[in-house]
């Protein structure tokens, strides 16, 4: 017997959904964070910011509460004009968020401040949360667009965060238990310690099924056919969406999933061959633990997928 949508519903309410306490608590963090980065760099760097947004999982409500094994992460874009998209303005913009974000936090209230590729992470004692602060620079001719750098690569993507936000709602606006597969997903790859599967992939990877299978079949039978899917395609597919308007250039990485507002940008690409091969033994692994728990109406074998803190119901 399967989990029925009202038991997997409440796992996803109850458990696995950031509640709204929190929610309110995060949102009044970074907006201090916010705050205090945009007068900084203003003062000391004359540094011109025309907007910041919210974005990630956090923005898309696809983001997990905090569990040992589950961390929220936040990323907050500034969007900076007047500034020229080379790689060393780029990287100076990344360094002097991070010079900056040192001198606002005393070290009680901050764990850990990390230059990544992309951005400045922080990381808050308190809290544990970690925020992401990702400067772009404005693209004046293109709505909500703008140019990011990685460090690393030396290279620079033409990206959209709230265009990003809009592609999940659009999705939820479909399929009202879009965002809970999405979830669903999520927990399965952390409890597997599937790291290298980000959950940007794992949100477009269940758009694509919406997309090209539409949303017939109950939660558990759709979340079984995303395992399969991944088990079966080994992720060979080049996967892009409608949003994808024009050309597509080839690309040579082991998994493809094309961003679906930047044709160029493929999210997948830091995947090598051998973690392709560990995600889709997994997957397959999962979906024949799943196909058990679902015949054998097993609630102890679907915490091999979700871990210990599964649960669908009151207790009675």
């Amino acid at each position: 017997m399967a989990l029925s949508n009202t038991e997997l519903r409440y796992y996803d309410s109850n458990i696995l959904r950031l509640p709204a306490d929190k929610r309110t608590q995060y949102h009044a963090q970074v907006d201090r964070l916010i705050n205090e980065l945009k007068k900084t760099l203003h003062n000391q760097n004359e540094i011109r910011i025309t907007k910041v947004v919210k974005a990630g999982s956090f923005a898309k409500f696809t983001i997990l509460r905090k569990t040992h094994e589950d961390p929220v992460d936040v990323d907050v874009v500034f969007y900076i004009s007047g500034e020229d998209v080379s790689q060393e303005t780029l990287s100076s913009l990344n360094e002097k968020i991070f010079d900056a974000l040192v001198e606002l936090y005393p070290t009680k209230s901050v764990e850990d401040f990390v230059l990544q590729r992309k951005a400045t992470t922080v990381t808050f004692v308190k809290s544990g949360i970690n925020v992401d602060v990702v400067p772009v620079i404005e693209d004046t001719d293109k709505k909500g667009y703008g140019w990011q750098f990685d460090i690393k690569e030396g290279t620079k993507l033409h990206t959209c965060a709230p265009c990003q936000i809009q592609f999940i709602r659009d999705r939820k606006n479909v399929d009202p238990d879009f965002r809970t597969l999405v979830r669903l997903a999520k927990k399965w790859r952390n409890h597997a310690e599937l790291s290298h599967l980000k959950s940007f992939a794992i949100e477009l990877i269940m758009a694509h099924l919406l997309d090209t299978r539409g949303k017939s079949g109950n939660i558990e039978s759709r979340f079984r056919a995303f395992l399969l899917y991944i088990a079966h395609a080994g992720l060979k597919e080049v996967i892009s969406f409608k949003e994808n308007e024009g050309h597509i250039p080839n690309f040579n990485d082991p998994i493809v999933i094309i961003d679906p507002v930047c044709n160029t940008n493929n999210v997948a690409s830091r995947i090598t061959e051998a973690e392709r091969v560990e995600i889709v033994e997994a997957a397959l692994l999962a979906w024949e633990t799943a196909h058990l728990a679902s015949v054998e109406d097993d609630l102890a074998i679907w915490k091999e997928l979700f871990g210990s803190r599964l649960k669908v119901r009151e207790d009675a």
